[in-house]
């Protein structure tokens, strides 16, 4: 043997060894070749809470074909929490009987069928949030039973913890998903309590970055619910820690459950897109307005959430209630939006320097809600924008 295979051999032994030896959580990042961009669906929970069963499912999947909302991007159909209702002596996992009376692998067929995904939901601790059976301790067992069924994507919560550990209970159901054999999306709920940020891409492709959304513009609740400006804010600045494959989740859509304008809706679903933020409605799809449906099946703003550089856009600029928010995209052109937070109409602008492009480059801007070219522009671009509303732009040089 040569001294240079020699040295091969001695390097890919010390190499083995190394990652013999390495911590579980630092063994590997998550590779399951799910969400390349962010995920598209739609949840439960917003609209329907607890009152979820196999023909609100079924009908919710019939509703995103019918709607356009398939051929715009949208995938998942995810039942939320209360469609489980105990353990049976073998400790599988028992689906409510009156509410899905065919079983779950006949709606996950159902929905397949129609060229879409079934989602489910389960939780890290011993029981739900609405104190259905958790996962603890059967990790492994609920994932052979999620593969059976045919489930796509798993929203993963965190009630009844206890003194639990985040990463490491994620990781063990991360580990379980991969045992089952079935390419599942891994959603983590810990509404941001441990940064995940910080250690979750190894761990699952999205996870969510603050407590509950609520159906507001700028509402607060006592046990951590918050509405739309309140969570936009806390994302600025986690936008290095987002990308193919792993995204930071500012929770599910309101847009079209009524507690807001439709002009703070579509600054909801606009932002929402200039995060590179999973879109899942949480609407009732089947009853939704024509304005509802327009702002939910937008393909040009849609376009920029599923950029394929998946860059996460950030706050480029503040003047007291008028923001700047911009996106790079993957042909080198710039997502942007004027947000105005504020009570009147106001003109906001965007300098070139603020999307880090040189003043002197001209470049030609479409107005993306409009649908409409708005012809070259050099240095900056402006635009009156109405209270609590947005402008979006795509600008390229």
């Amino acid at each position: 043997m040569t001294r240079t295979n020699t040295l091969r051999l001695l390097h890919s032994f010390f190499c083995l060894l190394f990652i013999t030896c390495l911590p579980a959580g630092e063994l590997r990042a998550l590779d399951n070749g799910q969400a390349k961009t962010p995920p598209m669906g739609w949840n439960s929970w917003n609209k329907f809470a607890c009152n979820v069963s196999e023909e609100l499912i079924k009908q919710i999947a019939d509703a995103m074909v019918s709607t356009g909302m398939k051929d715009a991007g949208y995938q998942y159909i995810v039942i939320d929490d209360c469609w489980q209702v105990d353990r049976d002596s073998q400790g599988n996992i028992i689906p409510d009987g009156k509410r899905f009376p065919s079983g779950i692998k006949a709606l996950a067929d159902y929905i397949h069928a129609k060229g879409l995904k079934f989602g489910i939901y389960s939780d890290a601790g011993t029981l739900t949030c609405q104190k259905r059976s958790g996962s603890r301790g059967y990790e492994f067992q609920d994932a052979r039973q999620y593969a059976a069924w045919g489930v796509d994507y798993l929203k993963y919560d965190w009630c009844s913890t206890s003194t639990q550990n985040q990463q490491a209970s994620y990781s063990i159901m991360r580990d379980a998903l991969v045992k089952s054999g079935r390419p599942m999306v891994f959603s983590l709920c810990e509404w941001g309590s441990s940064k995940p940020w910080l250690w979750a891409r190894d761990v699952g492709n999205l996870w969510r970055t603050t407590g509950d959304i609520q159906d507001c513009w700028d509402c607060q609740r006592d046990w951590g619910g918050m509405g739309f400006v309140h969570i936009l804010d806390l994302q600025d600045g986690l936008e290095s820690y987002a990308g193919p494959g792993h995204w930071n989740d500012p929770d599910m859509l309101e847009v079209g459950n009524g507690g807001m304008t439709t002009t703070e809706y579509r600054s909801h679903f606009s932002l929402w897109c200039i995060l590179a933020a999973p879109l899942i409605a949480g609407n009732d799809i089947r009853s939704m307005s024509p304005e509802i449906a327009e702002i939910l099946t937008n393909k040009e703003v849609i376009a920029v959430d599923q950029d394929q550089l998946g860059m996460q856009g950030r706050r480029v600029k503040r003047e007291g209630e008028l923001e700047v928010w911009a996106r790079q995209l993957a042909d080198g052109s710039r997502a942007v939006a004027l947000l105005n937070r504020g009570t009147a109409e106001s003109k906001i602008s965007a300098k070139w320097s603020d999307i880090g492009y040189p003043d002197y480059l001209p470049a030609s801007v479409r107005d993306l809600w409009a649908m409409k070219d708005l012809g070259k522009r050099t240095g900056s671009f402006s635009a009156t924008v109405g209270s609590h509303g947005v402008v979006v732009v795509k600008i390229k040089p």
